[in-house]
């Protein structure tokens, strides 16, 4: 089974690998691959409104098992008013079959609304029971301070952001800041996005190789626990096939201290907040 560990201040303990639902392009190849994600327990399962025709998939795949979710949706920033969140959520739960939500997050900023009406809207759903614990999504240390700030007796549960081996800018600023006020880090495209994944003939791509045929694991796997090596990161990489799911599944391993160390070197921290 994959590891669980507590998401951020909530106590519920999540799968260390999730399921993302970014840009689902075969509905049956996606359904069929959710299905085996949570036959795996890969029960944290992620999407939003921006995400066509995701929550409608996601909603169907786990219909009759609703219970065993950590479910997550999200609010794009031109809907975040107080009113436009409180309609986008109702109409996310719509799409998705449930009558609630474990984590609602803002998608990111963009100041079409203040952080701090969103996050009042956030306190209101969950006051409500319709969404469990409010978080956020591509936010630097700033707007994180804001967000908290905002939602008064309430707990930012999560910030979810885009890390990979590539782009592990978070680690400067970003995962300091969530270690410090136990806020769960989500890591979105972890196995890259515009740049896809590391070339096989690259540095790191041979670093990465060499691990994974050490340890039996594929290159994939290895990037997935070297990500979630730290006890406040979760990762939801995508899946539409099957096999991959099972294979996503295997990356919940602790990666021994040496194989963590080559692959710091291979894929040197550079600071700055990713954003895809």
């Amino acid at each position: 089974m994959i590891p669980k560990r507590p998401f951020g201040p909530t106590g519920v303990q999540v799968p260390v690998v999730g399921q993302g639902t970014w840009q689902l392009r075969d509905r049956r190849a996606a359904l069929d691959a959710l299905k085996a994600g949570l036959d795996l327990g890969m029960t944290h399962v992620d999407t939003a409104e921006l995400y066509t025709g995701s929550e409608q998939v996601v909603g169907e795949a786990i219909q009759g098992r609703r219970d065993e979710v950590f479910l997550v949706s999200k609010v794009l920033p031109r809907h975040a008013s107080f009113e436009g969140t409180m309609k986008a959520c109702e109409q996310s739960l719509q799409r998705l079959g449930t009558d609630r939500l474990d984590v609602y997050l803002l998608h990111w900023n963009d100041g079409s609304h203040p952080i701090g009406e969103t996050m009042r809207a956030m306190g209101e759903l969950i006051d409500s029971g319709k969404v469990r614990w409010a978080g956020v999504s591509n936010f630097d240390v700033d707007e994180l301070e804001e967000a908290k700030g905002a939602l008064g007796a309430h707990r930012l549960a999560c910030n979810q952001v885009l890390y990979h081996l590539e782009q592990r800018g978070i680690e400067s600023a970003v995962l300091p800041w969530c270690r410090r006020n136990k806020v769960a880090v989500v890591g979105y495209s972890p196995f890259g996005s515009t740049n896809g994944f590391p070339s096989p003939a690259s540095k790191g791509g041979r670093a990465l190789a060499e691990i994974a045929k050490r340890l039996g694991k594929t290159p994939r796997q290895v990037a997935l626990a070297f990500l979630s090596r730290d006890p406040d990161v979760f990762v939801i990489p995508k899946a539409e096939k099957v096999e991959h799911v099972q294979e996503n599944a295997g990356g919940g391993f602790a990666l021994p201290k040496d194989a963590i160390d080559a692959l710091d070197h291979a894929f040197p921290m550079r600071p700055g907040l990713g954003f895809l």
